[in-house]
């Protein structure tokens, strides 16, 4: 009869506990359970992320809500472990789990989100937020009003249904012995501090657009979407949990109807609010802009210094152009061919004497030959002259004829130095 019993897809070992997680005809069950195990797996990533991306945040506004961000992903990843919780059978373990963890895990996130908009608020006014440690006493003590609360509604509802018998059956000590003996409305209602956080949020987060410093806005406007879309979420299936289950016959969806309110707004909280954020933490512009002044702290990033860089490096080259047309005359030296040059050896073009000897060997005749005469500067003629410009000699090679080049206007006399 057990192996009878066993629904399609169960082992015949498995405990009728947790059929609900291996049952093919309740699809539901394997389907949430794939999305939640899924979810825990992202929200670690996340965190480690997260961890990750801490040192590259250069902007301390940033840095101070990393605490923030952590908690809430924690929170957010055991949502998703509560959501097996509901999809396994009722018994003391599971019933209790279900009552106090559903509104601490959320009392947590909304808490976080709550803080997060209190420092955005400051920052959009002021650009300068709290630090981290007064926004982790915030967060804490909205979640510890939570705790509080849960612990003496749990307390009180296990007092008010006491365990059975010890030689009781296991199915009616489970009936009659577990805190699952709540009606619907009862645990609904053990949830109005948590509203009172969502609502705070939205209201919080709407008053961030009212800022001054619009860098701020962005991150309000994801918490706004959050923030509505897990008021939806929450109307959804307080709706159906109270009302639709009832008027269907049967408490038959009140747990699938939890368990995909749990998966829901946990995914609501990783896609429209985690992911946004953490990658503000090192994109924002502000950051980078920090970042280039650590690396840079001796050297201006403003626009006057960029106009400055450009007139110096324009003025560099027409100064340069300027020198070339014009030399400066103060720094001309003397030379001795300053006569019949008057420029600069770098200004003009001056032949070398490999040049000379070519000219003067296409110039003349073939049948005349002679050897080539070099200038040289004449210290005697100079003297003799009294002038500061020396004429100059030219020396020819083993006593040769001396010439006298009369049609050239520089003067020049060629006379053998030997």
């Amino acid at each position: 009869m057990a192996a009878n019993d066993t629904p399609l897809g169960c082992g015949p070992n498995v405990d009728s506990l947790y059929y609900n997680l291996c049952d093919l005809n309740a699809a539901w069950g394997i389907v949430l359970e794939a999305i939640a195990a899924a979810g825990v797996v992202f929200s670690f990533v996340l965190f480690v992320s997260l961890l990750a991306s801490v040192p590259f945040t250069q902007d301390k506004n940033r840095k101070s809500s990393v605490a923030l961000h952590a908690w809430f992903l924690v929170c957010t990843a055991g949502l998703f472990c509560l959501t097996f919780a509901f999809i396994v059978g009722k018994d003391f373990s599971t019933c209790a789990s279900r009552r106090f963890l559903f509104g601490v895990l959320f009392g947590g996130c909304f808490a976080c989100l709550l803080m997060q908009c209190v420092r955005l608020n400051i920052l959009a006014r002021r650009n300068s937020g709290p630090r981290a440690w007064a926004l982790c006493l915030g967060a804490a003590g909205l979640w510890l009003v939570e705790v509080v609360i849960n612990t003496e509604w749990l307390i009180i509802t296990i007092v008010r249904h006491p365990q059975g018998p010890l030689n009781a059956t296991a199915e009616a000590s489970r009936a009659t012995a577990t805190p699952c003996n709540i009606a619907n409305k009862d645990f609904v209602m053990a949830l109005i501090y948590v509203m009172t956080l969502i609502l705070a949020v939205v209201v919080a987060s709407l008053a961030i657009m009212a800022g001054k410093h619009n860098q701020w806005k962005k991150e309000g406007a994801f918490i706004l979407l959050t923030s509505l879309i897990s008021v939806g979420i929450w109307v959804a299936w307080i709706v159906m949990y109270v009302y639709g289950n009832e008027r269907r016959g049967g408490p038959t969806w009140d747990d699938p109807t939890l368990a995909i309110a749990l998966v829901a707004n946990a995914w609501a909280f990783l896609i429209l609010y985690t992911i946004p954020d953490i990658c503000t933490l090192t994109g924002d512009g502000e950051s980078q802009q920090s970042l280039g002044e650590d690396l840079y702290p001796n050297r201006g990033v403003g626009y006057e210094t960029i106009l400055k860089e450009q007139s110096s490096q324009n003025m560099f080259v027409e100064n340069k152009a300027f020198s070339m047309d014009e030399p400066n005359q103060a720094a001309k030296p003397v030379s001795p061919y300053s006569g019949y040059t008057g420029q600069l050896r770098g200004s003009v073009y001056q032949p070398t004497e490999l040049a000379l000897i070519s000219k003067a060997i296409g110039n003349h005749p073939p049948d005349v030959s002679y050897d080539m005469i070099i200038p040289r500067a004449s210290a005697n003629s100079a003297a003799n002259s009294g002038t500061s410009t020396p004429s100059t000699h030219a020396e020819t090679g083993n006593g040769a004829h001396t010439q006298t080049n009369g049609n050239s206007g520089n003067g020049l006399h060629r006379t053998s130095q030997w």
